[in-house]
């Protein structure tokens, strides 16, 4: 089920007024990033607030969602002698079936769910469809409710929760940002209809259907019995210990699960090819002429091109490419704004928690390096139009909850240019806007090494190399400030030349191609339209510290990959270990132990001001090893550029260790895809694969258990990467619609044309042939298909498409691989076999 935007607090206040003391506790299953915790800290501010007792869970991928599910979920369901209960899922679970996964669907038992109700809030797409349109406890059947829609809950219509629908009975909820109602309703309709339809033996011949016949994509399983994912590669591992990760990896891509679907449903089964068809022929009422019923024959093969159909669309939409949505944290504010909660803490985290997806790439183009703007192009950043929608709201909430001090008329120091190092007095813990430079860390590092890390100044400087540090201490030179200032501490930097380092860096910036390094601004010093579009937000603790969003968002990040005390503890086992593998099952146990250790830290660090200072160092020392990485391999051209992507292997050198964490890779692979893209368009005018850029792969060696991290990004581009035209957009949407008028026109005169054949044929008496109808209507129906795909493209087009490509592969060499991140873009790959596994990659189209 899903629950609509306009609905979003519904069920929270459903779950306020139905706790009690003897209540069982809420149940968190978070994933371990920056945005689900984020939402994590607001979701349990709000319980704290209502006196409602939860328990949080940290989830580090499928396997461990698995075993929450058997020794956690499984016993608060009434019919294993539990008392039912809630369950949140934040950044867990969106794109697999969570009823099988979660153990929520026994085998054989007529009541799933028994009481358990699940939310699901989730920034990944695509969602997997039984979840957002099944996920419920059918109604028992009777004469008048045979259907899916009849037996469906009361106040639930389409999979939609209306307003009188009661969880009580249990069920899978995702959480609507508004996607589902505006952009999922033909796949609603696939959906429902195949629920509905029958099932019918593959065998087409023994009904006299040719081997071109059109065929059902795959088996489908009535309810109660267990279901298969599209790939169905379970049996094709060499190896038994990699079965349960191969069964997850069928759950964790493109799951085309068949429908859930009653027992009773209102068509009859073609099992049978005269079922349901009476055998004494069936007089017409006098002075009628009753046209002649189908054939059996003709039934059944109208059932399969519908079916057909229906999962061709099912497919093209997982096939579609990784995505995301609206971050967690946004959508917790809003449930926090419905119940007339908001208030500068919870503005803070979701402040936090958008920007930390802005770091890690994650955008409507999926896992993907950033496109910066051009001379020639206007970019509107992350998440295009909607991104930049939501970042003025938050703009807006800062300035409703943060109104602006008036002393003695005197003009705000952020508004003249100048960043905010420190607070406006001992009691300040506002929010503010800030005029904030592509640069990193840089209130807790000197201007140079905040410059030398940037990967914005990385990639367009070309740092990486002798000339592009010749390059850049010529700008700091052109600017004024000496290599002696600017390599201090930013705090003690002479006030003056921090006041001027704005307008310098605006006028000095286009000379090296930096026109975006930091906001403009009107000469005046004034915000005359009020948007300050580009604008950061900073938050000060009195005088203990102030700090960026993005400061934090790069803090708790490092938390989450690295740990407080991983310089010293990874580098020293890493040598204890080397050349020696251990049991595969016991690491991953002991990694998903550690990471969830660091989950904590992080989780702290979010509320502790004092703790969130302690993890700067350990920020600044993941951000060199992501630079000396990344500086390595380009200096020593070890990125190949294959047919379908470029690659690059991390397997030697001090940082090794640190990116056997799929996030820290992950950066690593966007700081140097970033890179890349501006290479290309250095040396072409243009970024290839339609100006989407080349994508990268980026393998790293995890010696200790024996296999490579692989990671898959996007080169950028994609869905409203760039600013959008709307007078073209208004053309395009006049170009389609004349389109679609045209081809029903065509389809009404197709129809026209079939009846007057059909009634000549029976003027004549002679026989109609049921197959020849209904092979002249599917014509129109190809045509329809063919026309579909120019839609289908531009809701495809540019996605990162790795985890279905991941998928491919895996169904077609023997190679060792394992799915276990929540992110599909990342597998990890036994050592021996990344060859040919990359080898077989590369034949596939992994970007949209």
């Amino acid at each position: 089920m899903y629950l609509p935007r306009s609905l979003i607090s519904k069920l929270y206040i459903h779950l306020q007024n139905s706790r009690h003391p003897l209540s069982p506790p809420v149940l968190i299953l978070v994933a371990l990033e920056p945005d689900a915790l984020c939402g994590c800290r607001i979701l349990t501010r709000l319980l704290k607030h209502d006196y409602i007792p939860h328990k949080i869970q940290p989830i580090s991928g499928y396997a461990d969602l698995e075993k929450a599910g058997k020794e956690l979920v499984v016993p608060m369901m009434e019919s294993r002698g539990g008392a039912g209960g809630l369950v949140i899922c934040l950044g867990v679970g969106g794109m697999v079936d969570l009823g099988p996964l979660l153990g929520l669907e026994p085998e054989g038992e007529e009541n799933p769910y028994s009481g358990v109700e699940v939310w699901v809030l989730d920034a990944h797409r695509p969602w997997n469809l039984a979840n957002v349109f099944g996920g419920f406890p059918l109604l028992p059947s009777s004469d008048g409710a045979v259907t899916y829609q009849s037996r469906s809950p009361v106040g639930v219509s389409g999979g939609g929760i209306g307003r009188a629908y009661n969880s009580d009975r249990g069920g899978i909820v995702v959480f609507d940002d508004g996607d589902i109602e505006e952009d999922l309703m033909a796949e609603r309709d696939a959906y429902l209809a195949l629920v509905d339809m029958p099932d019918m033996d593959d065998d087409a011949n023994d009904y006299g259907l040719s081997d071109d016949d059109d065929e059902p994509s795959e088996p489908r399983a009535l309810a109660g019995q267990k279901r298969k994912s599209l790939s169905g590669n379970d049996d094709e591992l060499s190896d038994d210990e990699d079965r349960p990760h191969q069964r997850r990896r069928s759950n964790s891509s493109s799951p085309i699960d068949s429908p859930r679907r009653p027992a009773q449903r209102g068509l009859v089964s073609l099992r049978d090819p005269d079922a349901g068809l009476s055998s004494d022929p069936i007089e017409p009422p006098s002075g009628a002429q009753e046209p002649p019923a189908p054939s059996a024959r003709a039934l059944r093969r109208k059932l399969l091109r519908m079916r057909t159909d229906n999962e061709s669309v099912l497919q093209q939409y997982y096939k579609m490419g990784s995505s995301f949505s609206e971050p967690i944290s946004s959508m917790m504010y809003s449930l926090a704004s419905e119940l007339g909660r908001e208030d500068n803490d919870l503005l803070w985290l979701t402040i936090v928690g958008v920007t930390s997806m802005e770091l890690y790439g994650k955008s409507s183009a999926g896992v993907a390096a950033p496109v910066r703007a051009t001379s020639k192009t206007r970019q509107t950043g992350w998440m295009g139009v909607r991104g930049a929608s939501l970042r003025q709201l938050l703009r807006d909430e800062v300035r409703r909850l943060n109104p602006p001090e008036i002393a003695n008329g005197r003009v705000a120091p952020e508004n003249t240019g100048v960043i905010p190092t420190t607070a406006r007095n001992p009691e300040d813990t506002g929010i503010r806007l800030s005029p904030e430079p592509r640069f990193l860390l840089i209130r807790h590092w000197s201007l140079y090494d905040s410059m030398l890390h940037s990967p914005y100044l990385f990639s367009r400087l070309k740092t990486w190399s002798e000339t592009g540090i010749k390059r850049l201490h010529k700008l700091l030179a052109k600017m004024g400030v000496s290599l002696a200032q600017c390599k201090q501490s930013y705090t003690h930097m002479d006030m003056m030349l921090k006041r001027e380092l704005r307008a310098k860096l605006l006028k000095y910036g286009s000379l090296y191609n930096l026109d975006e390094m930091v906001p403009a601004v009107d000469t005046d010093g004034k915000d005359r339209a009020g948007a300050k579009d580009g604008w950061g937000f900073v938050r000060s603790w009195g005088w203990r510290a102030t700090l960026s969003a993005q400061d934090v968002g790069v803090v708790i990040g490092a938390l989450l990959e690295v740990g407080k005390h991983a310089q010293a503890i990874d580098l020293a086992y890493a040598a204890s270990q080397a050349g020696r593998e251990v049991e595969d099952d016991a690491e991953v146990a002991a990694q998903g132990e550690e990471w969830i250790r660091r989950f904590w830290e992080a989780y702290d660090a979010l509320e502790d001001i004092d703790a969130l200072k302690a993890g700067l160092p350990t920020a600044q020392f993941l951000h060199r090893a992501i630079y000396r990485t990344g500086t390595s391999l380009i200096n020593k051209k070890q990125i190949k550029h294959l047919r379908a992507f470029r690659l690059c292997v991390v397997k030697d050198g001090p940082d090794v260790s640190l990116f056997t964490h799929p996030s820290a890779l992950t950066k690593l692979s966007l700081w140097i895809g970033e890179a890349l893209a501006e290479q290309e368009r250095e040396a072409h005018g243009k970024l290839s694969h339609g100006g989407r850029g080349t994508p990268l792969v980026v393998a790293s060696l995890h010696e200790k258990r024996g296999v490579y991290i692989v990671v898959g990004t996007g080169g950028g581009g994609g869905p409203d990467s760039t600013f959008m035209d709307k007078e073209a957009a208004k053309r395009r949407q006049q170009a389609k619609e004349a389109k679609a008028k045209k081809k029903e026109e065509s389809r009404l005169a197709k129809e026209r044309v079939k009846a007057q054949k059909r009634a000549d044929k029976e003027a004549a008496g002679e026989e109609v042939d049921e197959l020849e109808t209904e092979s002249e209507g599917s014509d129109a129906s190809d045509s329809e298909d063919s026309d579909s795909d120019d839609e289908e493209h531009d809701k495809g087009y540019g996605l990162n498409r790795f985890g279905s490509a991941f998928q491919e592969v895996i169904g077609e060499t023997s190679a060792r691989v394992r799915i276990d991140s929540f992110e599909h873009c990342v597998v990890e790959v036994k050592k021996e076999d990344l060859g040919g596994f990359l080898e077989s990659l590369s034949m596939k189209a992994v970007v949209g």
